[in-house]
């Protein structure tokens, strides 16, 4: 759940960053829009410049487009657009030029094209219910209309929307209302219905579940529907995997199925509203979202690009009223077709971009060792680009170079090879070093017993034990050390805060001063695996201030509840009873720290377990210093530590109210004043 909510926020914040960029400065002379990416952290990020708008086709020889829908590119570059408004296929080249037409008086409301390098053309035609197929020279060949067998669903019609075809003449086609999945049909015997194909998944909680079994039908009906989504667009690449988008499905929006239909990736971030898919040259695939936005994803759905947006109104080249479909040159030129401006925009890697997909290739297919020139020239012009420190560190690992693979993990946060590396370096040193640690630790104990034997003979600690019980004997020191026995026997200790006097305030307030250090220092330098802030930023004052805030927020609402429902505790000792609670935490937190520098993802369970064990232990101190210092019963306790939290919701509620209002009327008076400053200048 923490990490689909952690992608939804990425998501809005990166729709946020670009509609607001794109009405601002541009990122270079020649783009309306800036380029943006996500670094390890999953923040959005400004990038260069990855494609530039090169040109606009507007028409085709001397015709205009009439509501195009969809189109395909072939590896010569000649197009295929689907001229759905005049109901024909229209074949032009690069430049725009018509190379000839087809389909006229056979396609009605065509949807879907798509063109095998054969140039056997595939079209949907949603109202004709049918998939037309034309040869080379356009002369229809085949139709394919509704599958006539029980398993395709007796009242399921048949409204192709898109469609892409196999090696081997197998069409996957996206229905209109078929929330079935994509219908697999086989060119044997006239078309034969193979099976629904890459069925979208529904996410009924079982929550919702029970609630739709209770409501009223009107109520039900108001509710979320169960119904699986119908994918919007598809793609297929050489090798026959399907590409498919889906709008509304949150972390599925992105697909890619093998023939199984399982889906093999899963992209950081989504276009909630996706218009089409393309597959690119480098392993790598394309999005393009209904408003323009155009994303470029690695084959494990990384993202390395979104750039694009919507037209204002200004018709500036690069912005999309409507996109409908997009497809990739073999040239990296990438072609996105907009069917409320009737034109296909073309848009143009940058050197920057060149590189990274030499490397994305040369990685891919397990070259190494020359992805690593491409990679050089990146880094070279953006050595903070996450993507390329994170390829390089694998490519140094799979050389073997840990060292270097740990250094450029680290800078793109990619923890899998950092503790890959940080693995295999670990071991290296423990080869190196463990007869010295053997050695070390055999001296250190026969250290111990030497000392030991000349103290019993010649009392040469005497003077040191004479100290420690000094130091001992200090007042303060002793309130100090009460900390071990409270945790020890909490029961007890509660006894001795209470009649006996054992702690102080002051004593209390070291401690405290102690869980913010130790707070601190685990937040800013724990190993780098655990850590869960961003290098290099520390914001020491606000974790202090919410430290002090949550103390006094617990122990102000925790004694006046006490107050209210006959507790003995005084103030100081509630406050000095949960303060000594957190001595787990005094005294694990170190040993975890240190923990959290020497250990890899392999043995995390040592750090989980620790934390988990020191958090249970400070709660079972708490619950029991709230029942001994206010002579509670079991139920009195709960009771209690309800109601603290209930009161602490209601605390912080009223202060954000009063922040807003103190907002507002600070905004009325800033208002005021720069009225009369406005009227006086005048």
């Amino acid at each position: 759940m923490k990490k689909r909510f952690l992608k939804r926020i990425t998501i809005a914040l990166l729709i946020a960053v670009l509609l607001t960029g794109i009405g601002g400065v541009t990122a270079v002379a020649d783009a309306p829009y800036k380029t943006y990416t996500v670094d390890g952290y999953g923040s959005v990020t400004e990038t260069q410049t990855a494609y530039l708008p090169y040109r606009t086709i507007t028409k085709v020889g001397e015709d205009y487009l009439s509501g195009p829908t969809d189109f395909t590119l072939l590896e010569d570059g000649t197009m295929y657009i689907l001229d759905s408004g005049n109901g024909r296929v229209v074949v032009s080249d690069q430049e725009g030029n018509l190379l000839s037409s087809f389909g006229e008086g056979t396609l009605v409301t065509p949807r879907g094209i798509y063109v095998t390098k054969d140039r056997i053309t595939y079209v949907a035609d949603r109202d004709a219910k049918a998939i037309f197929v034309f040869d080379e020279s356009g002369t229809l060949i085949h139709t394919y209309g509704r599958p006539d067998v029980p398993m395709y669903g007796e009242t399921q019609d048949f409204l192709p929307l898109k469609v892409v075809a196999n090696s081997s003449g197998t069409m996957y086609v996206i229905c209109e209302s078929n929330t079935n999945g994509i219908v697999e049909i086989s060119p044997v015997e006239e078309g034969t219905f193979l099976g629904y194909f890459g069925t979208n998944a529904t996410n009924s909680s079982i929550l919702t579940i029970i609630w739709r079994a209770i409501l009223p039908d009107q109520q039900r009906a108001k509710m979320r529907s169960t119904i699986p989504s119908t994918p919007d667009n598809l793609a297929i690449d050489e090798k026959g995997i399907i590409y498919t988008v889906t709008r509304g499905e949150g972390d599925d929006t992105l697909k890619r199925l093998n023939i199984a239909g399982v889906n093999m990736m899963e992209p950081d971030t989504n276009d909630e509203v996706p218009a089409a898919v393309a597959v690119g040259n480098h392993d790598n695939c394309f999005v393009v979202s209904q408003q323009g936005f155009i994303y470029e994803y690695n084959n494990e759905g990384d993202l390395l690009f979104v750039f694009g947006g919507k037209d204002d109104g200004q018709q500036r080249i690069g912005l999309a009223t409507k996109a409908e479909a997009i497809q990739v040159g073999t040239d990296d030129k990438i072609y996105v077709l907009d069917s409320d401006k009737a034109q296909i925009q073309v848009y143009e890697p940058t050197e920057f971009t060149d590189y990274l997909h030499q490397a994305l290739y040369l990685f891919s297919k397990g070259r190494y060792e020359e992805s690593k020139v491409p990679l050089t020239q990146v880094l070279g012009m953006n050595n903070l680009f996450d993507y390329a420190n994170m390829a390089m560190g694998k490519a140094l690992y799979k050389e073997e170079n840990y060292e270097g693979a740990l250094r450029y993990a680290k800078l793109s946060k990619d923890l899998d090879t950092y503790s890959d590396a940080f693995w295999e370096i670990r071991n290296s040193w423990l080869r190196r070093h463990l007869t010295a640690i053997v050695l070390i630790c055999l001296g250190l104990w026969i250290a111990k017993i030497v000392i030991r034997r000349l103290d019993r003979k010649m009392h040469i600690l005497d003077g040191a034990r004479a100290l420690g019980k000094k130091i001992g004997s200090i007042r303060l020191v002793q309130q100090l050390r009460y900390l071990f026995y409270f945790m020890r026997h909490p029961i007890d200790g509660c006894y001795g805060i209470k009649r006996e006097g054992r702690v102080s305030v002051l004593s209390a307030n070291i401690l405290l001063v102690l869980v913010m250090i130790f707070y601190v220092i685990n937040k800013y330098f724990c190993g780098f695996l655990f850590k869960t802030v961003r290098e290099g930023n520390y914001d020491v004052l606000s974790d202090v201030g919410l430290i002090l805030v949550a103390a006094v927020l617990v122990v102000g609402c925790n004694y006046l509840m006490c107050t209210i429902n006959d507790g003995e505790g005084k103030l100081k000792d509630i406050y000095c009873a949960f303060v000594y609670s957190f001595g787990p935490y005094l005294v694990l937190m170190p040993f975890i720290f240190l923990l959290s520098h020497v250990i890899t993802y392999n043995e995390e369970f040592f750090v989980s377990f620790g934390k988990f064990v020191m958090f249970v232990w400070i709660a079972v101190l708490i619950v029991i210093a709230v029942r001994e210092i206010n002579n509670y019963t079991v139920g009195e306790t709960v009771k209690i530590i309800l109601l603290t939290l209930f009161t602490i919701l209601i605390v912080c509620l009223l202060a954000f109210i009063l922040y807003v209002l103190w907002a507002q009327v600070f905004d009325f008076l800033q208002s005021v004043v720069r009225e009369a400053v406005y009227r006086i200048g005048s």
